[in-house]
């Protein structure tokens, strides 16, 4: 008997690839047969500080392999609180602190919070893939916004009021931007704070780059009121990416709300990672991280002029994460079949633009230097001969 599958969930269907993930199964498998050199993913080569991991350790040997509170143990609420105090100088009480199962799990509540089915959320374009699909799940849709070099891909005060419409019902922020690595001006952001805010939406920004900048120290959006959702994780600069362990600052008229859909969605995360969480945000752990931060920016330095040379213009120099997004016009206007045909010919794998949207996306690739200096020279060398023939 022949039967038919059942329909797939409207959002099931609506829900785009996730195109990084896709190069970087392919690169995998190349990699079997021969070298490969990855330069599409978002996560750094650093593993772990072992005390970080010590101390994951520790607890779950000491018990620490329960459920905890759904909102996290107290002990990360009351280390990420202080961490605001000391990096940034404001004060964030540890109760609008929630921990959550990484970025990810930070977004989601976000978003299930206050977005409706039918709702828009402005956004750059470009900007990273997962905040669409997020919204996809809720029903809502992402309202991107073309943006370029000459506002640092960043979206402005101006663009924000302009393009405001009834569907609108708030804006995401990411900065230091993936695929971008830059970040916005801080007066920017203020004035992007106060128009949502006279118009009675909903500031959402994203942070996880926070610690990964060269040359300056920005603020953090915490700083603007108790009215924003702030987004951060221990991935990125805390080399956590598989401990999946972030974290979201709530406006107090939410945090009953997200309590709720915490402890049903995820229970709670991961007990070990967050005790991991602990440690990493010792000052002996920062200590650390500080000296990986400046081997980031030893690679930035270097890759930039490095791509230049062969005709890959970076528009808009990044100041923080570990990504630049390159203009690859000098040798194709099709980054898909670009990035395909560098991943067949050389196993150097970078991501298409159309990953991060539909603006200019055929004319870009995003490169991760988040690899050691020998590889990124190899792969470089790889692409000067590659885009030669």
């Amino acid at each position: 008997m022949h039967h038919t599958a059942p329909r797939l969930a409207t959002r099931a269907q609506l829900i785009q690839p996730f195109y990084a993930v896709d190069i970087y199964r392919q690169a995998l498998v190349l990699a079997e047969k021969g070298r490969t050199i990855l330069m599409c993913v978002g996560e750094p080569d650093f593993h772990t500080p072992e005390r970080v991991v010590r101390a994951g350790m520790d607890a779950a040997l000491r018990g620490e392999t329960h459920y905890t509170q759904p909102l996290g143990i107290p002990p990360l609420r009351r280390a990420l609180s202080q961490h605001y105090v000391n990096r940034y100088g404001v004060d964030v009480d540890a109760e609008r602190i929630v921990v959550t199962v990484g970025a990810s799990g930070a977004l989601t509540l976000a978003f299930m919070a206050f977005a409706e089915p039918g709702d828009a959320i402005m956004m750059a374009d470009p900007a990273y893939p997962s905040n669409r699909a997020v919204l996809t799940g809720c029903g809502a849709t992402a309202q991107l916004i073309p943006v370029g070099a000459e506002t640092r891909y960043q979206l402005t005060a101006e663009m924000v009021d302009r393009e405001w419409n009834d569907r609108t019902r708030g804006v995401m922020i990411a900065s230091p931007s993936n695929p971008t690595g830059t970040s916005i001006d801080p007066g920017e952001l203020a004035a992007i704070h106060q128009v949502v805010r006279a118009r009675g939406g909903v500031l959402v920004v994203d942070e996880i780059y926070h610690g990964l900048t060269y040359g300056h120290q920005p603020p953090s959006a915490a700083s603007l009121g108790d009215d924003v959702f702030v987004v951060n994780s221990f991935s990125k600069y805390y080399c956590m990416t598989g401990w999946r362990l972030g974290w979201l600052v709530v406006p107090p008229w939410a945090l009953e709300a997200i309590s709720r859909m915490q402890a049903h969605f995820y229970i709670c995360p991961a007990a070990p990672s967050q005790w991991a969480g602990v440690a990493a945000l010792e000052p002996e752990s920062t200590a650390i991280y500080e000296v990986q931060r400046a081997e980031m920016q030893r690679r930035r330095d270097y890759l930039i002029p490095a791509l230049a040379e062969m005709g890959l213009q970076v528009p808009c120099e990044p100041d923080g994460a570990f990504y630049v997004y390159a203009d690859i016009t000098a040798h194709s206007r099709d980054s898909w079949g670009f990035a395909m045909g560098l991943l067949q010919a050389t196993g150097v794998a970078v991501t298409p633009g159309k990953d991060f949207g539909d603006h200019r996306a055929n004319e870009f690739i995003r490169m991760s230097y988040t690899s050691s200096m020998p590889q990124l020279e190899e792969g470089l060398e790889a692409m000067r001969r590659h885009v030669a023939r």
